[in-house]
């Protein structure tokens, strides 16, 4: 990594680096034509324009990337990542615009979740010295502001405090507090000044939300240091309080999604996703950059109900695949700007090149982070895939499983080292593979994309049964045996999870040292699907004790999953499953998926006994 220098300068001015098909594609605000200043209609009023551009849940992107394959991102969509992309969009926004009437926001989850952001996390830690490559390339693209996401804190306080430091622009968090003195611990809010020619300047506050399920997901790492309030409720204190200080417009970074809804149900009383309800509820709001649900919303139009006046909300998707552009458009009346209306769209990224410049700053990290992943650690007997790992037993989570289950295994002491030792394991990355032959740590990683670590707790036979049945609420029924396509069983929409249940909110669980089995029976009402269920061949009784190896996430609460964050907890391992499977490898050598998957399978879908056929 590059040693310490001086940050560049930050880029205020944009070139007009993207190709003119880019230009065709952006639209302008329809009063006035163009962003800038217009003349006074006859009245003595003025009136301006400006743009907002909005990133979200970059989590680690910076070039067109992906590292699991090693090769360029694509997708079924055709879809490109990285800042490098949203670098040449936000130049051509500054050109169209003019750079001097625009601001660059982000909304959260920034530094983890590529392979670049875990090296300089864990591997060559930026603590140890060295700059952040987000942060370098978010200084050099010139962010105006950001705002915490829950991801910011899974490589813990110091971590995400070095990278806070080096950033030339604000992180936000209005409803992130001390613990020991209640203040904030973040900035919760910046104003930032434009200057129309000719005329007053404008003040635009930017208030950052952040999400309080982070006092859930990374309780290890938060808990008695910091507290996450509602964001309603932060809102409701600090927009006033940014009306006070002479914003003319707010708005608002929320890591937080559109559709109302919470994952950890009523575990805590602010709801995960909040941005709907906070432009509904707090008055003086203009705009909302939402983030955190990964969705695509170009714009959403929600009226404050105290008002009546409307609210714009805008996603950008996820991973720098899209930039949500709001026009904001001011009359400036008796000495006063008022906001006449905001239009919101979204810039797709696969329009434009890499802007060269942001992959020249970053080529060493990346070819540093290409040659670790690429390193062979190993080799496998035999090929395994995630593919099928929603629907049907796969050799690929029982190796999760298995390394997870021996790491919990080998840390019990007392009259727990005698329990049966049982473990959970999401199937987290669809395209997940480890080849026959050579094993790479990339190979590896693509199984465990989350920054997850190990924990052991206690369970009894009913809590494993009540466990498992909350597991396959994910699956939709069916009236009759048969052969179903996966998308026909897989996600279900519950209360918790309007839009279907992701899939790592749904578990497989499996025994190290003998066979768990049950049925999954599609054909039962939710919360009685679970049946036959044994271990080693004999029914589970309800007061049989267990050790679980669950990751951090869940045994947190992270999913609403029960028992699980009452139970006792056995084993704390405060180290990334990840690196523990890269560990496992590395040790072992040799991965012979015949040492830990049975010949037949652990679980099976059904209908009234009769195996479900599924197909991709």
């Amino acid at each position: 990594m590059r040693s310490p220098t001086p940050r560049r300068t930050r880029r205020r001015l944009g070139v007009a680096t993207a190709t003119a098909a880019l230009a065709l594609a952006l639209t302008t605000p329809a009063t006035p034509a163009t962003a800038g200043d217009s003349p006074d209609h006859g009245r003595g009023d003025r009136t301006y324009s400006f743009t907002v551009m909005g990133t979200s849940d970059l989590h680690g992107n910076v070039l067109n990337w992906d590292y699991f394959k090693d090769a360029e991102y694509d997708d079924s969509a055709h879809n490109d990542v990285g800042l490098a992309k949203i670098s040449t969009l936000v130049d051509q926004v500054r050109a169209d615009r003019g750079a001097r009437n625009t601001l660059l926001v982000d909304a959260g989850d920034t530094i983890q979740g590529t392979s670049l952001a875990y090296y300089y996390a864990k591997v060559e830690p930026i603590t140890s010295g060295g700059e952040h490559p987000m942060a370098a390339a978010m200084n050099a693209i010139g962010y105006d502001a950001a705002a915490l996401g829950n991801h910011e804190f899974n490589y813990g306080i110091p971590l995400l405090r070095t990278f806070q430091r080096q950033l030339d622009f604000p992180l936000l968090g209005a409803n992130a507090t001390s613990a020991r003195t209640g203040k904030p611990a973040f900035a919760p809010y910046v104003i930032e000044t434009l200057h129309p020619r000719g005329a007053k300047p404008v003040r635009v506050g930017i208030l950052g939300l952040t999400n309080p399920g982070i006092a859930i997901w990374d309780k290890a790492n938060v808990e008695g240091q910091m507290q996450f309030g509602g964001l309603v409720e932060a809102a409701r204190r600090y927009v006033p309080e940014m009306r006070r200080k002479g914003a003319d417009v707010v708005i608002v970074s929320a890591h937080s999604g559109a559709d109302t809804s919470s994952s950890y149900g009523d575990t805590l009383p602010f709801p995960e996703n909040a941005a709907t309800l906070v432009a509904q509820q707090v008055p003086g709001i203009d705009a909302i950059l939402v983030g955190h649900a990964h969705q695509e919303i170009p714009e959403r139009v929600v009226t404050n109900t105290a008002t009546g006046r409307p609210v714009v909300l805008s996603e950008p998707l996820r991973w720098g695949m899209r930039l949500s552009v709001f026009d904001v458009d001011l009359t400036l009346h008796r000495g006063k700007w008022g906001v006449d209306g905001v239009d919101a769209q979204v810039l797709n990224a696969n329009a434009v090149p890499e802007d060269p410049e942001i992959v020249n700053l970053l080529a060493d990290e990346h070819a540093t982070v290409v040659d670790y992943v690429n390193s062979v650690i190993g080799s496998s007997t035999e090929a395994m895939s995630a593919a099928t790992a929603r629907y049907e037993d796969t050799a690929a989570l029982d190796f999760i499983n298995h390394v997870q289950a021996q790491a919990v295994r080998a840390e019990l002491t007392g009259a727990d080292a005698d329990l049966p030792v049982l473990s959970i394991a999401a199937p987290f990355n669809r395209e997940a593979a480890i080849p026959a032959g050579d094993v790479s740590v990339r190979d590896v990683a693509g199984l465990y994309i989350y920054d997850n670590t190990l924990l052991g707790i206690r369970l009894t036979g009913a809590q494993v049964k009540a466990y498992l049945e909350k597991s396959a609420e994910y699956f939709k029924p069916v009236t009759a045996a048969g052969t179903y396509p996966s998308t026909a069983l897989t996600n279900a929409p519950t209360a918790t999870a309007p839009n279907g249940t992701p899939d790592y909110n749904y578990d497989v669980m499996r025994g190290l040292d003998a066979p768990l089995t049950y049925d999954i029976d599609l054909g039962q009402p939710v919360g009685s699907r679970i049946t036959d269920l044994a271990y080693d061949g004999a029914p589970v009784a309800d007061t049989q004790q267990f050790v679980i190896a669950i990751n951090n996430y869940r045994q947190s609460g992270g999913g609403s999953f029960p028992g699980v964050t009452t139970a006792p907890v056995l084993v704390n391992r405060q180290v990334e499953i990840r690196q523990l499977l890269i560990d496992w490898v590395t040790e072992q050598q040799v991965i012979d998926p015949a040492t830990f998957t049975a010949t037949n399978p652990d679980w099976r879908l059904t209908y009234a006994g009769e195996p479900l056929t599924v197909t991709p």
